[in-house]
């Protein structure tokens, strides 16, 4: 099978600005004087807390526990005192607890660092590693890896798919860490093939990350099943599903999981923490983080513990240039808006892109001119213009008869619409009246 140029229908080629942060080399930031672990870092229920106010803790210690089978438990990524047990609001806007901790700036370790690249272990011994880890998907989802790498009863893997695309403008977190760490992602791959069964294993990457491709094509020499498959530069490549279509040529049905056809995904980032998990006992308590945007003075990715704020993030990276317009945590295609930058940044963070005051300015709205771009874009197949005029008028039949259930909130159609239409935003409000409808 060739694996050049490969792609899926649809989607985008938006201005890219990954040359504000894609520098040669990744900066490590010093722990702050205080870190924020909140207890919702994953997809699923939240971890419950196993320290008080007062408790001194060590860096690496398990500081709360999974709650059920989806679930994921969190560490402390700094040694230091407990001082608040507090509730602040998350990405969905509800309050949720958090671990404030207050760092001594001895990182004293709370885990044992071990070397077992040369022992012989089981796959539960291996999950197992990766579950008290708290290892998630590191690309934005945060799905408990220990969980993916099992698939529901029924369904079998032969194929794993590590995402490196990193598809989303201004992002470079991930290209610089498959440059800088390679070895690490191809172990990361060998042991997720090795847990689920896998006899092939892929890493997705575009092809505007040549030394990406380069770093990656010589790590994975010596995993056996595994090669590197370059994708075509466009926007979401890095969706599963078509990351899927587009190495295997098989479609993912609307919800259902790439499990059904056989296939595992996940980020580059995650591989390399299930390589830190499982061959040397670190938990995961930091990350590379892109700080970017051109109300950032130096742009750079940045390795930051767990539980940073955005403030001291992008303080050490220089300050702001002016006054932000818009700081988002994520791309700017499907990352989060956030309401200050006092939000401490969890596992599931790539990226903090700060935009000016100009370029947050929200755009008029036109009237739809029914020219189709949305549709031609859609990596799903779907109508969004449809979706949205019957949305607006709470015509919720028509819009579950056009499947909006299906809309993988990748924003291609609002940035397509010539109109300035905010067709993803009215998508998203269809999608949470329907849940909100069939639950009742």
């Amino acid at each position: 099978m060739e694996l050049r140029n490969l792609t899926f229908h649809g989607g985008i080629h938006p201005d890219y600005m990954k040359e504000l942060s894609n520098g040669t080399e990744i900066q490590v930031m010093p722990a702050p004087d205080e870190v924020i672990i909140p207890m919702s870092q994953h997809i699923g229920a939240m971890a419950k807390p196993l320290v008080k106010k007062g408790d001194h803790v060590l860096m690496g210690q398990k500081i709360a526990e999974a709650q059920g089978p989806v679930s994921m438990n969190a560490h402390s990524s700094v040694s230091g005192e407990v001082t608040a047990l507090i509730e602040r609001r998350g990405a969905n806007g509800k309050l949720e607890p958090a671990i404030v901790i207050q760092n001594d700036h001895l990182d004293t370790p709370g885990y044992e660092k071990v070397d077992r690249r040369a022992s012989e272990m089981t796959v539960e011994e291996m999950l197992s590693y990766i579950r008290e880890a708290g290892i998630v998907g590191m690309g934005g989802a945060g799905f408990p890896t220990a969980v993916k790498m099992q698939p529901p009863k029924g369904m079998s893997v032969d194929t794993v798919i590590l995402n490196g695309a990193e598809c989303e403008p201004y992002l470079t977190a991930d290209d610089l860490m498959m440059q800088t760490t390679p070895k690490r992602v191809a172990e990361g791959l060998g042991i997720l093939m090795k847990v689920t069964g896998a006899t092939k294993g892929y890493v997705a990457i575009e092809d505007n990350k040549p030394k990406a491709i380069a770093a990656m094509e010589k790590a994975i020499a010596d995993v056996t099943g595994a090669a590197v498959a370059t994708m075509k530069t466009k926007y979401p490549q890095g969706d599963e599903k078509r990351i899927v279509y587009a190495i295997t040529g098989q479609k993912v049905k609307a919800g259902a999981l790439p499990a059904s056809v056989g296939c595992v995904v996940s980020n580059v980032s995650t591989a390399a923490a299930v390589s830190d998990a499982v061959y040397d006992g670190k938990p995961l308590i930091e990350r590379v983080v892109t700080v970017t945007g051109h109300a950032v003075k130096q742009p750079m990715n940045v390795l930051t513990r767990i539980g940073t704020s955005i403030h001291d993030l992008v303080a050490f990276t220089g300050g702001y240039s002016e006054q932000p317009g818009k700081i988002i945590t994520g791309g700017p295609m499907m990352g989060v808006a956030r309401y200050d930058d006092s939000v401490p940044l969890d596992k599931r963070n790539n990226g903090v892109l700060v935009l000016t005051q100009e370029e947050a300015k929200p755009q008029e709205i036109q009237p739809c001119i029914r020219c189709g771009r949305c549709v031609d874009v859609c990596p799903t197949h779907l109508e969004p213009l449809m979706i949205a005029n019957n949305a607006r008028v709470d015509n919720w039949e028509a819009v579950s008869l056009f499947h909006a259930d299906h809309c993988v909130e990748c924003g291609s159609c609002a940035y397509a619409c010539p109109s300035h239409r905010p067709l993803l935003e009215w998508i998203r409000l269809s999608k949470a009246q329907l849940k909100q409808m069939n639950t009742k």
